[in-house]
């Protein structure tokens, strides 16, 4: 427990960021999980589409500071790379 008014208010802030964290960390996941089971799938224009909800997600998170902008990139690259690559 905290043991001033300010402790207690940051506690609550970071239950709050926490949360907020986990949910935009958990929609580009979800999003990320789309994108490579329609590209198993072979399902080339459904992927397509999905990607650009990825790609939003993925930039929500690096906005947000939920991920660095070198990892949001380096899992746009390698799916875009996996939708190139389908027939």
């Amino acid at each position: 427990m905290p043991n001033t008014k300010s402790a207690a208010k940051a506690m609550r802030q970071s239950i709050k960021r926490r949360v907020q964290n986990l949910t935009k960390k958990e929609a580009f996941k979800k999003a990320v999980k789309e994108v490579r089971k329609l590209v198993a799938a072979g399902k080339k224009t459904e992927a397509a589409d999905a990607m650009k909800k990825a790609m939003q997600a993925l930039d929500k998170a690096v906005k947000t500071r939920v991920i660095h902008k070198n990892t949001a990139s380096r899992k746009k690259s390698r799916l875009a790379k996996a939708i190139g690559k389908m027939k």
